[in-house]
């Protein structure tokens, strides 16, 4: 007790009396009780690591779109769902939702020439280029195809850039880099890369050109992965959905080393250098390459099925359980490819993404356990073909069980924290939503920093199964694990994920072992579990910030329910 106190001033009065208006206003850090003990109980290293365990196991052999191992995946992932008191979120209660998919092993040559003014210049398979057939047909061929440059391959009329200048492009071969424009924050968003740095806006773009192939020049800081993961990923067979008829397509899409690119060019008499400086310009415009290029191949061709999964939880709210929030994880992964250095053919998955569909299954047990259930209904979504380019969650999102303008959020999960405990969370989708103060309520309950997307280069945000419900309107939480972990230095967790990628990302050295430090993940994955909960319970949906691209397709979703 101080016995001798200065009177109060008033100033002093004030500013005591605006700290505790201020203190009062800030949004409360503290969640229910039972929702927090849910969260320990039900969200635990062993929960978490026996999915994993079986999963990844050589037994699934790497869960390939419409194998053996794909069928055992969506059972037991069905299975789990089923046992914690949730129900098939499909037509006619159905667990799984069915869909078709092309498979394309394209037979490229060993060896694929273009040809110069005076030199021929032979690129080789795998080593050079990776390349896969933009037809679902037997037989593609290019014939005689000039090379153009065209910078960034980007049409932005918002950034008033234009690198196609009204050039006719038909039947030509495009040579473009990988990434947009990271020079100027106020264009293309600086360093964070945005959709238009991403392949498959590059494919996509090139065909609506009317070209016959694009190559795209693959760089790891360009990319954010090394050459091996393009060999990986490209290199075996591919998955799309039926085409449609109607939308245009290349005949061929490939990548190419820098190295390789720049002998390409060489031979036209064109240097890579002053290439790339002249397409840092609005002013740029297609540039002739003055080489020609000529191949044929073949595809091996099947139609299969493959699913998504999806349990429901039906709301407790008479009026909110109309609306639902989705738990979205993909269950697939690359299946059996190249062997690697010790001759495994398995590509595990265990990271990418046994752990998220692990812990999408643990949240879900902990929010079917709570003693009242969410007033929103929560569906949890075990998605297909994500590595294929986002199959599953572009099915659901194009067939939904629920109107997009009532699916109040997606959360999303691809990966997790195997290296321990952070004092930050890594929000990839932090800018975008109203959902924004709900993830930092949540992290600050945890005693963290909340960061927004700390290799914003990569586009991660573009790169995982939000995308496709940002396109129907919904927004999305996508967290990823911190950098700064307890007890490392200052650089450790920077380096140890970037060490990660290099080495094991879409590698069959994917798989759970005994270095994994299961902290993290289960902090990471109570910080999505307690944002579900928060955003279950919350009075309003979730809104884009205002200007944001995906608000347009909010208000359409939203409109097409009467505004309600």
């Amino acid at each position: 007790m101080i016995a001798n106190r200065e009177p109060v001033r008033s100033g002093t009065l004030l500013i005591l009396t605006t700290l505790a208006a201020v203190a009062a206003a800030a949004p409360s850090t503290e969640l229910p009780n039972a929702v927090e003990q849910a969260a320990r109980r039900y969200v635990t290293r062993d929960a978490l690591a026996a999915p994993i365990r079986f999963l990844a196991s050589d037994l699934l052999e790497g869960r390939g779109p419409a194998t053996r191992g794909d069928e055992l995946a969506r059972l037991y992932l069905q299975t789990q769902l089923e046992g914690m008191g949730y129900r098939g979120a499909f037509e006619g209660g159905a667990w799984q939702q069915p869909f078709d998919i092309v498979g394309i092993k394209s037979h490229m040559p060993q060896s694929w020439s273009f040809e110069g003014p005076s030199e021929r210049v032979p690129l080789a398979w795998r080593d050079d280029y990776i390349a896969v057939s933009g037809l679902q047909t037997e037989h593609a061929a290019l014939e005689d195809a000039e090379l153009v440059f065209v910078g960034y391959g980007i049409q932005a009329p918002e950034y008033q850039w234009d690198d196609f200048k009204g050039a006719n492009l038909a039947g030509k071969v495009l040579v473009m880099m990988n990434n947009d424009p990271d020079w100027d924050p106020n264009l293309f968003a600086g360093k964070r890369r945005l959709y238009y740095g991403r392949w498959d806006y590059k494919y996509d773009s090139a065909a609506r050109q009317g070209a016959a192939g694009a190559i795209i020049i693959h760089t790891t800081p360009s990319a954010g992965y090394p050459w091996q993961v393009v060999q990986s990923s490209w290199g075996g067979e591919q998955f799309e959905l039926p085409a449609v008829g109607h939308e245009p397509r290349l005949r061929l899409k490939a990548w190419a080393t820098e190295a390789a690119t720049r002998r390409v060019l060489q031979a036209g008499g064109h240097d890579l250098d002053k290439l790339i400086a002249s397409a840092r310009s609005r002013d740029f415009k297609p540039v002739p390459l003055g080489v020609r290029t000529a191949i044929a191949f073949t595809n091996s061709l099947s139609r299969v099925k493959t699913a998504n999964v999806g349990g429901l939880l039906p709301g407790a709210d008479p009026k909110l359980a109309a609306q639902v929030v989705v738990l979205t994880a993909h269950h697939d992964h690359f299946g059996l490819g190249e062997a690697d250095a010790s001759g495994d053919r398995i590509y595990h998955g265990a990271v990418d993404n046994a752990s998220g569909c692990a812990q999408v299954l643990a949240i879900a047990r902990a929010l079917a356990a709570l003693p009242q259930r969410p007033r929103r209904s929560v569906l949890a979504l075990l998605v297909a073909g994500e590595e294929r380019g986002l199959l599953g969650s572009k099915y659901y999102a194009e067939h939904p069980s629920y109107p997009p303008g009532r699916i109040a959020a997606n959360i999303n999960i691809d990966g997790g924290n195997i290296f321990g405990t952070t004092r930050d969370a890594t929000l990839i989708s932090m800018g975008k939503s109203s959902l924004d103060a709900i993830a930092e309520r949540v992290a600050r309950s945890q005693g963290r920093v909340l960061k927004p997307d700390q290799f914003p280069d990569r586009g991660y945000y573009y790169r995982s199964d939000q995308l496709s419900f940002a396109r129907i309107g919904v927004p999305a939480l996508f967290f990823s694990e911190g950098t700064d972990f307890v007890g490392r230095p200052a650089d450790w967790g920077r380096r140890q994920i970037e060490e990660w990628e290099l080495k094991k990302y879409h590698q069959p050295s994917d798989k759970l072992d005994g270095s994994w430090n299961f902290d993290g993940m289960i902090q990471d994955a109570q910080l999505d579990m307690l944002s579900a909960w928060l955003i279950t319970d919350a009075d309003t949906m979730p809104e884009w910030k205002p200007g944001d691209e995906f608000e347009a397709a909010r208000k359409q979703a939203l409109a097409a329910l009467g505004g309600h």
